[in-house]
């Protein structure tokens, strides 16, 4: 598994994040792939928190 720096997981954050709401905002919150972006924003959260923790 490949393991990620906290800036490169701060800079996925940022586009997911920016991908995640773009989406929302066009095709609405309800949305699949709105839904989609929001889950993946939330596993690179977590493993974000997890390994500043560390």
């Amino acid at each position: 598994m490949n393991v990620l720096s906290l800036q490169e997981l701060e800079y996925r954050i940022d586009v997911l994040r920016t991908h995640m709401i773009a989406i929302g905002k066009s095709k609405g919150l309800n949305h699949p792939n709105t839904i989609k972006f929001s889950q993946e924003l939330d596993i690179l959260l977590n493993v974000y928190q997890k390994n500043k923790s560390k």
